[in-house]
């Protein structure tokens, strides 16, 4: 199965979530082999070849083993992770999840056996002879960012978006 998913690192492991009827929380059962992939595109990289076009970017490929997460105690931590990754400091600003809540939302630790991180980066590799067409050559950037953050219609005028909306953009920077 591949999905797109948030998901949050604590160390050595990283917690994966979804409804707790959803396919992947119901059907994984603990000790299940999984790999979970993040590519983030930086560029495209445009040749004067064809053959040579390419892409810049990030990408982790991880490896491990699944377990559901059943205790409480974890299970907070472990939306917290989630939570913090997407936005940092948001956690701490958001009220406390209710019991229909976590029991709503299943979740999945992967603990870590082995990883590995590949990336390109850097301008088009043209064949010598190429050099010299009177074609255009370079890097086109791939950026991901934040917009201006919209609160949503019931929120009240006085309330200000809290430090983690504000300072997002960090993130992308």
């Amino acid at each position: 199965m591949v999905i797109p998913m948030a998901y949050g690192r604590d160390g050595e492991t990283i917690y994966i979530h979804g409804a707790s009827a959803a396919r992947i929380v119901k059907a994984l059962p603990e000790g299940a082999p999984v790999t979970l992939a993040v590519t983030l595109v930086d560029g495209l990289v445009v040749a004067r070849s064809a053959f040579h076009n390419s892409v810049n970017y990030r990408s982790v490929v991880v490896h491990g083993r699944s377990r559901p997460v059943t205790e409480l105690q974890e299970a907070e931590i472990a939306l917290a992770v989630i939570t913090d990754h997407l936005l940092p400091g948001r956690w701490a600003e958001s009220r406390t999840m209710t019991e229909k809540e976590l029991k709503a939302t299943g979740i999945i630790a992967i603990e870590v056996e082995h990883a590995a991180a590949k990336r390109r980066a850097g301008p088009p590799v043209d064949d010598k002879d190429d050099l010299d067409l009177p074609i255009w050559a370079g890097i086109i950037p791939v950026m991901t960012t934040v917009g201006v953050p919209q609160a949503d219609s019931t929120t009240r005028p006085d309330v200000r978006a809290p430090t983690s909306v504000t300072t997002i953009r960090r993130k992308f920077l």
